[in-house]
């Protein structure tokens, strides 16, 4: 700088910014290009056109790129917020910060200076979600998987499958999902046999309700069945007292009939 100060445009007076742009390029090709540098001893304009100008790329027809560089927290659910966007973040960094560069493109994201994970950039109110990022145990959930969810219960029996598949039977199924996960919760608690027992009785007087299980499991009635109802008589016993229909027919006198 002190170079083209002093030897370009200190104490020089230009008409316009045109007028500048000329006199610097003129500058540059007559004297600064072709003076012996004092380092390399070389003429820049000639290293230049023998070394650096080969190696350049097109120039971009695009508007520069400017990133955004933000720290965010790695929440509980495995995502961090970037510009009112979320990203999967590998590991156990739940509660730690982490270092993030966002372009148009891409997401990097950084952890101590090490880059751990890359994702495309979302809009506003979307997510990049990866479900290698998750615990097994989460990554259902978070995906939606609906079908994994349905054989993860049926692994504890067919009633119990079934049963799941009756509660994630509606228009919003995975607005369910928790309480198939109860299901499973009970499984858990009271063994599979027991809970697959009450499946069969809830699902046999169509109740799909998961508390009702639990009521079941907890009182010891999830073998209980419905008494079926008396089997009606085949013979049908006068009463006592009855009278023969043929005193309650009307009698047409041939007098009535004219």
């Amino acid at each position: 700088m002190q170079f083209v100060r002093g030897s370009f445009f200190a104490g020089e007076t230009f008409i316009d910014l045109a007028d500048a742009q000329r006199r610097a390029e003129a500058w540059c090709r007559e004297r600064a290009g072709l003076r012996v540098h004092g380092t390399t001893q070389q003429r820049p304009a000639e290293v230049f056109a023998a070394e650096e100008a080969p190696r350049l790329l097109l120039a971009p027809t695009s508007l520069y790129d400017v990133p955004i560089y933000v720290t965010a927290k790695v929440h509980r659910d495995h995502h961090i917020e970037v510009a009112r966007s979320l990203y999967s973040i590998p590991g156990a960094l739940i509660g730690a910060r982490v270092e993030v560069r966002a372009d148009r493109t891409l997401v990097r994201i950084f952890h101590r200076g090490q880059l751990i994970k890359v994702h495309p950039r979302q809009e506003p109110g979307r997510r990049s979600t990866d479900p290698e990022d998750l615990p097994a145990a989460k990554t259902v959930y978070a995906m939606r998987d609906l079908d994994k969810l349905q054989r993860m219960a049926a692994e504890h029996g067919p009633n119990v499958g079934a049963y799941a598949s009756a509660l994630l039977d509606i228009p919003l199924p995975w607005t369910k999902m928790r309480q198939v996960y109860a299901l499973l919760g009970l499984v858990k608690k009271w063994g599979a046999d027991r809970v697959d027992m009450a499946c069969a009785s809830a699902l046999a007087h169509e109740q799909v309700n998961v508390g009702l299980i639990s009521r079941m499991l907890e009182r010891g009635t999830e073998q209980a069945t419905t008494p079926a109802p008396p089997a009606q008589p085949e013979v049908v016993v006068a009463g006592r007292f009855a009278r023969d229909p043929v005193h309650f027919a009307i009698a047409r006198t041939a007098e009535a009939g004219r």
